[in-house]
């Protein structure tokens, strides 16, 4: 797997803690980081059988499994040949093969003499069934010490951190996935990502995963042949052959149905796609970025989302802080948009309006300061800006109770989502006493996801919960 992002940048530790748990679909540490990347090769972790818990890490050299002494993971299924199978990372791929063994090597039911695999795939030696999964680590960048990265803005760490990151994996092909709420600037992130790299001259094609309806959505990715189907009147290029020689970005991914996903999974193995109605594959050379407001690692626990098509996606993973989470930024960028909408008035922002910025919690994070500034440079009479009535009521409300208007219905939609989520996790918390292992057993969610949510709405497990 290539991994341009060796060098500049820095573990936070030697790599996460290997959990024992036999049952364990991810070894991903507890503590989100905002930063992560999967290291080359893996680890098989034995799921089922006598070795349950048992695991080997694949890294630079190749690794032997099977019942000898002298292999790397040493089984004692019985079920299991001396040297079953060997497995090494050949070219970016990871290859298993059998070495003969009496009865056999099998993935999803099949038999197979030499097979390359993802991480999520499982494999059946015997009586025992290993799963190969990443080993992701968390990622220190060095902060960048400008405060812009292209178009994007920032003074706060947090952000000359993710400037820094991205003036290291921009230039490679690297598949980065980008995580944060509705309006934080996924789609600018990935622009500035392609401006900066070697593709910077090809396509940047944007597909929106829930904005096609679904029964186009296969068409709308890879194409059609005329004829495929009723309406298909000639041939048509999807939006993998549009981006040829640049970058697809997927937008809300996490919006793509689940039966649709194997498609796109062998896209981005292969490389190429087979337009509907066609029997041959056509090679694609993109460089492919996704972005979701979902947690992914959620919808995996699911079932809602593909494991390997996670996995396969999250080989660097960004995580954008919400507009409320940026300190002093809303400054920075409420000037900056001042001077782009009223460049020839020299309005001023006075400090009242500036604290009245401050206040608002900016459920629409940035896309909704842009447009706040917007309404108010045009509503605004003098030299200084006015906000109030740009922001109506809400300014006054630290939560409101309802949701913004004039929003596209889908953002309109995440915002009161995360309304709820925010009342519904202090409530849970304050009522546990903030312990919360027992807050997630009652949510019936994952610890991890639970803190996750806690430091989404800047909410502290270790302290006071604010009231309301």
């Amino acid at each position: 797997m290539h991994n341009p992002a060796e060098g500049p940048l820095h573990s936070a530790s030697s790599g996460p803690g290997l959990s024992r748990d036999p049952n364990a679909t991810s070894l991903l540490d507890e503590v989100a980081a905002d930063f992560t990347r999967q290291k080359p090769g893996g680890v098989f972790v034995v799921l089922s059988g006598p070795d349950r818990g048992e695991q080997v890490i694949l890294e630079n050299r190749p690794i032997t499994i099977g019942s000898a002494p002298s292999c790397d993971l040493v089984l004692s299924d019985r079920t299991v040949s001396r040297r079953h199978v060997t497995v090494s990372l050949e070219s970016e791929q990871v290859v298993v093969r059998d070495l003969s063994s009496t009865n056999g090597s099998f993935t999803h039911g099949s038999r197979f003499k030499e097979i390359v695999i993802g991480h999520g795939a499982e494999l059946q030696l015997g009586k025992t069934m290993l799963k190969f999964l990443p080993r992701e680590e968390a990622l220190e960048p060095e902060a960048a010490n400008e405060d812009n990265f292209g178009e994007l803005l920032g003074h706060d760490a947090k952000m000359r951190r993710l400037f820094g990151l991205l003036r290291d994996i921009a230039p490679s092909d690297t598949t980065v996935l980008i995580e944060g709420e509705t309006g934080t600037g996924k789609e600018l992130i990935a622009e500035e990502i392609h401006r900066h790299s070697r593709r910077a001259n090809g396509p940047f094609v944007v597909f929106d995963c829930g904005a096609v309806p679904r029964e186009l959505i296969e068409s709308s990715l890879f194409g059609h042949v005329k004829g495929a189907f009723t309406g298909a009147i000639a041939d048509r290029k999807g939006a993998f052959a549009e981006a040829h020689g640049g970058t697809i970005f997927l937008d809300e991914i996490g919006e793509l149905a689940l039966d649709l996903q194997p498609a796109l999974l062998r896209a981005l193995d292969k490389r190429a796609v087979r337009r509907v109605g066609a029997n041959a594959y056509d090679q694609v050379d993109v460089r492919v970025i996704a972005a979701t407001n979902r947690d992914l690692r959620d919808e995996v626990a699911r079932r809602a989302f593909r494991e390997d098509l996670f996995y396969r996606l999250a080989v660097i993973r960004v995580h954008l802080p919400a507009l409320r989470e940026r300190g002093r930024d809303i400054d920075l960028l409420a000037e900056h948009f001042v001077e782009q909408f009223s460049p020839e008035r020299h309005l001023t922002i006075p400090p009242t309006e500036v604290q009245r910025l401050r206040s608002y919690r900016w459920p629409g994070n940035v896309r909704e300061l842009r447009n706040v500034i917007e309404r108010a440079c045009v509503l605004t009479k003098g030299d200084s800006l006015h906000v109030e009535d740009a922001l109506g009521d809400e300014i006054h409300a630290p939560l409101p109770a309802g949701f913004r208007m004039g929003l596209p219905f889908k953002e309109a939609k995440g915002q009161l989502v995360e309304q709820f989520e925010r009342e519904y996790v202090i409530d849970l918390m304050k009522r546990h006493r903030m312990n919360l292992s027992a807050a997630a057993r009652e949510a019936q969610i994952d610890r991890k996801h639970l803190r996750e949510l806690l430091r989404k709405y800047g909410l502290d497990a270790r302290g006071d919960l604010p009231e309301g």
